[in-house]
């Protein structure tokens, strides 16, 4: 009967032997089967040539390819899922992802990983140490990558577009002790011998995160050691501008001051409703941490853990002290109770208020 005839759903002729093909549920004469269709190579499922994904090589159902497949984001070629590698939030063919990870050491600005906590402590310093002078090289942040990064990553590299030919070293957050037993001394000897110069530029700055919850356990306890810790810093500001080693002119522009208080809320409020931004010298925008942008960039050892040092010791006052205890804290009563040596190096070089003054070598 009439009714019963296969009717091929591509030609329309009528189908009259058992040689035809089922195309997304259709029947399909073998003449359109060989002239329209290919296999997927996956799931073995007939499908029309022009709903085929794949390559050149491999040809897939569209099922098939959006389950299992991706594209190269640099070449476009065709990868199975598990053999591709994923950077960014993009994937890549080993060729490529290799090649991307060998010339993209140094990261945009905004590049920003998730932390990584190195050491045992509840007090965490991320730093940010800018270098200039000797560009933004690929090939110098290798070498500075493979000294610092030689068991984990420790610290990454991005661009700044304050430097003029530099780049900016970053560290992961690690405690007092941990960055005391770290590679800095290789880090900054080899930067220096790559032509690299901290202290000896007008743009670099060494900048020194805390995180927030070392402060207090609550968010109003933070936020009063927070308030005393600006007012150490105001209180004390000729003093720690000379331990800063900037210039008036530098520390206006790049960590400027908020204004002395006669009170730790005092100055907490101007700062929480002054528009100072990042460029504070207790820079409080992130949520996360307190930034300390006070000091010039070094590549000298002593001078760069004495900062940290230096930063723990306001911590610390401003968490064992009372807003009235803070208030009549003299410099000299701060700094007597120190016993790092490298803060005391420091100090001494600087003449800060420390008996039997040594003469530093110059900053590089």
């Amino acid at each position: 009967m009439e009714e019963n005839k296969l009717i091929c759903a591509h030609c329309g002729v009528v189908i009259n032997d058992d040689d035809y093909g089922d195309v997304d549920d259709q029947i399909v004469c073998s003449d359109c089967v060989s002239r329209y269709t290919t296999t997927c190579e996956r799931c073995g499922a007939l499908i029309w040539e022009s709903d085929a994904c794949g390559d050149n090589y491999t040809t897939l159902c569209c099922c098939c390819y959006e389950n299992h497949y991706c594209r190269c984001a640099e070449c476009d070629a065709l990868l199975h899922n598990d053999d591709a590698y994923e950077y960014d939030g993009e994937y890549y063919c080993s060729e490529c992802y290799h090649d991307i990870r060998d010339h993209d050491s140094i990261h945009d600005y905004g590049y920003k990983p998730e932390p990584v906590f190195y050491g045992d402590s509840s007090r965490y310093f991320g730093l940010e140490l800018e270098i200039d002078g000797a560009g933004k090289d690929c090939e110098n942040a290798d070498s500075l990558l493979n000294i610092a990064n030689e068991s984990d990553e420790h610290i990454y590299i991005k661009s700044d577009g304050s430097l003029d030919e530099g780049m900016e070293l970053v560290t992961h957050p690690m405690s007092l002790d941990y960055h005391k037993s770290f590679c800095w001394e290789d880090i900054v000897r080899k930067a220096v011998y790559l032509g690299y110069r901290s202290h000896q530029t007008n743009t670099c700055g060494l900048h020194i995160h805390v995180n927030r919850d070392s402060l207090g356990d609550t968010r109003d306890e933070q936020e009063e050691v927070v308030s005393r810790i600006l007012y150490f810093v105001e209180h004390h500001w000729n003093e720690l501008l000379k331990f800063s080693r900037r210039s008036e002119y530098a520390i206006n522009r790049w960590a400027a001051r908020y204004g002395y208080e006669n009170t730790p809320k005092a100055i907490m409020e101007k700062a929480k409703k002054g528009n100072y931004g990042r460029y504070a010298a207790v820079n409080l925008c992130n949520y996360n941490t307190v930034e300390f942008r006070l000091f010039r960039g070094t590549l000298k050892y002593n001078t760069l853990i004495a900062a940290i040092e230096l930063v723990n010791r306001i911590c610390d006052a401003a968490i064992y002290n009372t807003d009235e205890n803070i208030a009549k804290l003299s410099w000299s009563e701060f700094v007597e109770g120190i016993t790092e040596p490298e803060l005391i190096q420091y100090l001494k070089e600087r003449n800060l208020y420390i008996n039997d003054k040594v003469e530093g070598t110059e900053e590089m």
